[in-house]
């Protein structure tokens, strides 16, 4: 059971990579800021219907959360838009590494201080061995 989580997030990747192509393309068709709003549309869309039929949560208690949690979302379109913008340019490969070497480096740093709730886990020399390793693999992919 212990394998299902990293499974899920692998599915959750080759997603990302997938949505990355199509919305590279459908950005150069219909520009980029279009394909990010086409984008979270359908999205918000599928989300209604999940939320409708399967969800289990509570929306009513969104007024007492803290303000800035509810800024995720704003981070998604500046995700989304920028990687619309960036495949056509450089490639899913490239743009990916780039994206998962942000990630990994802010999650470390996040992890770190513990920052927006988290569990602290301090930054040790082979965690920057790792953040090293991607830098470099960052540079192998981007190579041209």
């Amino acid at each position: 059971m212990k394998i299902l989580f990293p499974l899920l997030a692998i599915i959750g990747g080759i997603a990302v990579a997938i949505q990355g192509q199509i919305n590279g393309g459908l950005g150069k068709k219909v520009g980029v800021f279009e394909a990010s709003f086409v984008s979270f549309a359908i999205g918000t869309l599928a989300l209604l219907f999940a939320v409708l039929f399967f969800g289990k949560g509570n929306l009513l208690v969104l007024s007492t959360v803290p303000k800035w949690q509810l800024f995720g979302g704003l981070l998604g379109v500046i995700y989304l838009t920028i990687s619309i913008f960036v495949i056509p340019k450089i490639g899913v490969a490239p743009t990916f590494v780039s994206i998962i070497a942000g990630q990994i480096i802010m999650g470390a740093i996040i992890d770190h201080f513990g920052l927006f709730g988290g569990v602290r886990s301090p930054i040790d020399i082979q965690k920057i061995g790792a953040i090293m390793l991607l830098f470099i693999s960052l540079y192998l992919f981007n190579r041209q």
